[in-house]
């Protein structure tokens, strides 16, 4: 059980730190409490059937100035708590999430980055993700629906070292799903490598078609690369499958909200899966939707106050 696990210490050796690289197994053994961490460096309405968004309700309106009351609460409590000395906490996620084990390392530069609005890494999009999977997804239809891929496994700094190993881990994602003859959504929050951008890449696999959602200017060919794996991992899936390839792949470049700072594309593509999955759309329109033209502060700040409270739900510090 993931309440069984969460708010466990783990050792970690800095001979398995790997920054832009993916997350390597599982420790065996735990070696105490207080092992420091580097930061990771890949970074920077309808009601959804059966669930509801948590709200902040009960909290203060938050602004740029003004922290939500669960935001100081979970800010007191991390003051409080060894992570300022360099511990670290090890969290094991629902396999549903990722379609596979995985396991995320919360260190006290991830909190930061949720408390001072700076650029996210990927401790805290990966558990962002986990929130809405427990929250809006689990055990409804959703499951089916949409489907997340650990931007730790595929990101613009892997798929230079090794294209290949890339394109399968992609294949091996799609695999894992139990259905892929319906529509349903894969996300990928892709990021540019060396602490670069985040995009999101939203893929149906029956409809052949990839969304691009960008919160800053420009489309796909910023990342020729990033292109042509995804485009190989889908025809190989679809081979594997013995699906027929009716047509080429269309990428449709949607003209989503866009950011009016240098640190905000990580919460952009949060907020993007957070829309998509709960207006349940797995048709992104080409102009967004009409719920969400613009994002402001406030929508952003919705979401740290979300996250927070999870955390502090899951006893993660």
């Amino acid at each position: 059980m993931v309440g069984d696990t969460v708010g466990s210490f783990v050792g970690w050796p800095s001979d398995l730190i790997f920054p832009d690289a993916e997350t390597p197994t599982r420790p065996t053994h735990k070696v105490g409490k207080g092992i420091s961490r580097r930061i990771e460096s890949v970074a920077s309405q309808k009601e959804v059937p059966g669930r509801k968004l948590k709200s902040a309700a009960k909290d203060i309106p938050t602004t740029s100035e003004t922290k939500s009351q669960i935001m100081m609460r979970l800010e007191k409590m991390v003051d409080e708590s060894d992570i300022m000395h360099g511990a670290i906490r090890s969290i094991d996620f629902d396999e549903g999430v990722f379609g596979a084990a995985h396991f995320e390392i919360i260190a006290k530069e991830d909190m930061q980055q949720l408390f001072e609005h700076d650029e996210l890494g990927i401790a805290v999009i990966h558990t962002y993700i986990w929130y809405m999977y427990v929250t809006l997804m689990r055990g409804t239809e959703l499951c089916n629906r949409f489907n997340f891929i650990a931007a730790s496994r595929i990101n613009a700094t892997l798929i230079t070292k090794n294209p290949t190993s890339v394109k399968n881990d992609l294949v091996d994602r799609f695999m894992a799903a139990d259905d892929n003859t319906t529509p349903s959504l894969y996300f990928l929050p892709f990021n540019s490598g060396n602490g670069g951008h985040w995009v999101l890449v939203a893929m149906d696999l029956s409809r052949l078609i990839v969304y691009y959602l960008d919160s800053l200017s420009g489309d796909w060919s910023k990342y020729p690369s990033m292109k042509k794996t995804v485009d190989a991992a889908i025809i190989k899936f679809r081979s594997k499958k013995n699906y027929r390839n009716r047509k080429d792949i269309t990428w449709v470049r949607v003209q989503c909200p866009q950011q009016n700072n240098s640190v905000d594309c990580g919460f952009f593509v949060l907020r993007f899966m957070r829309d998509i999955i709960a207006l349940n759309r797995i048709d992104i329109p080409k102009l967004y939707f009409e719920e969400y033209k613009s994002y402001s502060r406030a929508h952003l700040d919705e979401m740290k106050d979300e996250l927070c409270q999870f955390i502090v739900d899951q006893r993660i510090i």
